[in-house]
Parts: C-alpha cells; sequence; structure tokens
C-alpha cells in the first residue's frame, strides 16, 4: 500500500508537470501569435491612405504668397508628375488661406472650394487637400508651417512587404515599477529637424533585463505611457535614431508590462519627410535589446 500510495503520488507530481508545461507552451503560443498579429497589422497601418509610406514632402511655407505645383517657377514646387499650377496658400499670421486653381478638380475635405482658411494639424483633424495622386495637409511645428504632401502610387507602397525585426522572445516582455513624480512636470523633446515637442511626465519606469537594473521615463498619453529609447543596438542594427514604444498605465500593484518586441521603428526611418522625436539623454539604455524593429535601410540619410 505505502509503495502504490508513493507511486500515485509520483504519477500526480509527473502529470501537474506535465499540464504545467503545455499551459506555459500554449501561452507562449498564443502569445508569439498575438506579436506576428501585430506586425502584420504595423505594416498594413504604415501602407494606409494616412500612413507614413506614402509621403513626397514636408515643405515649408513662408510668411505671405506661396504658389504651388510642378513648374520649377513656384513658390512651393511639387513631384513632376503633378500639375504644373495648383493654386497658391496665403500664410497670413497664423491664418493658412488656401486658393486653388479653379480649372482644374482640387477638392479640399473632397469638397470643391474657390477659398479656404485650412485647418492645421495643430486640431485632431487638419484639413486634407487632394488632387490625382497627391493629397496634402497643412502641419504647424512650433512657429512653421508646412506642407505634408502624399503621393498614394508612391513605389515605396509596393517596395516594402515587410519590416525586419528581432525573432518573437517572450523574455523580452519585463515589469517594470512605476515609480509616481509628486509633481507632473513638463519636458522639451528634441525632434530630428531641430524643434521641441512638449510632453508630460509623472514618473519613472523601473526594470530589470539580466538582473541589472535600468530605468526610462515615459511620456503620459491618454491610456497610458509613450516611450522613446535607444540602446546598444541603435548605431547598427536597429535605427540610429531610436525605437518607439507603447505601454498600458500601471495597474493596481504600480507595475507596467514594458514588450519590448513591439519596439518599433520611428517615422524617420521611413521617410525623410517625418519631424520625429529623439530619445531623452535618460532613455539611452546601456543594455542590447535584441527585440522588436530593426533597421529598414529604405532610403539615405
Amino acid at each position: 500500500m505505502v509503495r502504490r500510495g508513493i507511486l500515485l503520488f509520483v504519477v500526480g507530481i509527473v502529470v501537474l508537470i506535465s499540464c504545467n508545461t503545455e499551459k506555459k507552451m500554449e501561452d507562449q503560443g498564443a502569445y508569439i501569435e498575438s506579436i506576428e498579429t501585430y506586425r502584420t497589422t504595423r505594416l498594413e497601418r504604415l501602407k494606409a491612405p494616412d500612413g507614413w509610406l506614402n509621403l513626397a514632402g514636408l515643405l515649408w511655407l513662408k510668411e505671405g504668397e506661396n504658389t504651388l505645383g510642378s513648374d520649377s517657377t513656384n513658390t512651393i514646387v511639387f513631384p513632376e508628375k503633378a500639375e504644373s499650377n495648383l493654386g497658391e496658400i496665403i500664410l497670413d499670421g497664423d491664418k493658412v488661406i488656401f486658393n486653388p486653381n479653379k480649372e482644374l478638380d482640387i477638392r479640399v475635405n473632397d469638397e470643391v472650394v474657390e477659398s479656404k482658411e485650412l485647418i492645421t494639424d495643430v486640431k485632431d483633424k487638419p484639413d486634407m487637400v487632394k488632387h490625382g495622386d497627391f493629397g496634402w495637409f497643412i502641419i504647424k511645428r512650433e512657429d512653421r508651417y508646412g506642407i505634408r504632401l502624399r503621393d498614394y502610387n508612391s513605389p515605396l507602397l509596393s517596395q516594402l512587404d515587410s519590416i525586419p525585426a528581432y525573432e518573437i522572445n517572450p523574455d523580452w516582455k519585463v515589469e517594470a515599477t512605476f515609480k509616481e513624480l509628486e509633481e507632473k512636470r513638463k519636458v522639451n523633446v528634441q525632434t530630428v529637424i531641430g524643434t521641441e515637442e512638449e510632453y508630460t511626465v509623472s514618473g519613472i519606469l523601473e526594470f530589470n533585463i539580466n538582473e541589472k537594473k535600468y530605468t526610462l521615463t515615459p511620456f503620459d498619453t491618454k491610456d497610458g505611457f509613450f516611450i522613446i529609447f535607444a540602446d546598444e543596438t541603435s548605431q547598427n542594427e536597429t535605427y540610429p535614431a531610436g525605437r518607439f514604444l507603447y505601454a498600458n498605465a500601471p495597474d493596481k500593484r504600480g507595475q507596467v508590462e514594458i514588450d519590448f518586441n513591439k519596439a518599433y521603428n520611428p517615422p524617420c526611418a521611413f521617410t525623410p519627410y517625418a519631424t520625429c522625436p529623439l530619445p531623452p539623454r535618460d532613455n539611452i539604455l546601456a543594455v542590447a535589446v535584441k527585440a522588436g524593429e530593426k533597421n529598414v535601410h529604405v532610403y539615405e540619410h
């Protein structure tokens, strides 16, 4: 009886271990599948009409009259396949007024207009101007106004069929402790074009990689955090100007999951016409984060 009891106990332990192993493998498989789906969706977003792969220009306006079109005599010169004369934009202080060439079918938010003061990207939804393969809207960066131009038939849309990335590794999903500041603070972050963007910081994230402590300063968002970071892969394997990452708000225990498998390239890795923020000095990690997206090398910097 004693031997039978011991045997049943051992069998029970083996069954329990086997069940736990199977459950762990199932969880890991589901996680890997979720990251694969994330990466597929990520490429689809980049190729969407409002994605980053169709950008064809970032054209800064001067005060006063700015003529638009492919003709080289224009103030703002569009790509060669555009019409030679698309109209004019008048920059008057904070007002951006578009007067389209009335001989062309140029639409603002899908409507024909004679003249319109354009809403910039300072608002949630800027006015979109469209003609032929092109669409454009007005961006504001500090005191500068510019045209962000899209080519909906950009060759890059078909050229890029995948984004290089590290092999998915669940070990790069780390748990961080959120250390809340006594008071939130505003910080200015430098961009690749020399301007600054303002973010709000309410705390610091502390976490371990290979039993060594690291910290990141996240920026507050509506639902959690936005993180800009660089690491020891940034000069060779990943984009030199760092990568982006989102994380959820802290749970009831003050814990935040940082999933480096979801680290992704900033828009500037895909186009020279973006205005990306750079990693703060405190967010340059002294470790090689071999997870997430690698550099795409789609254009010469």
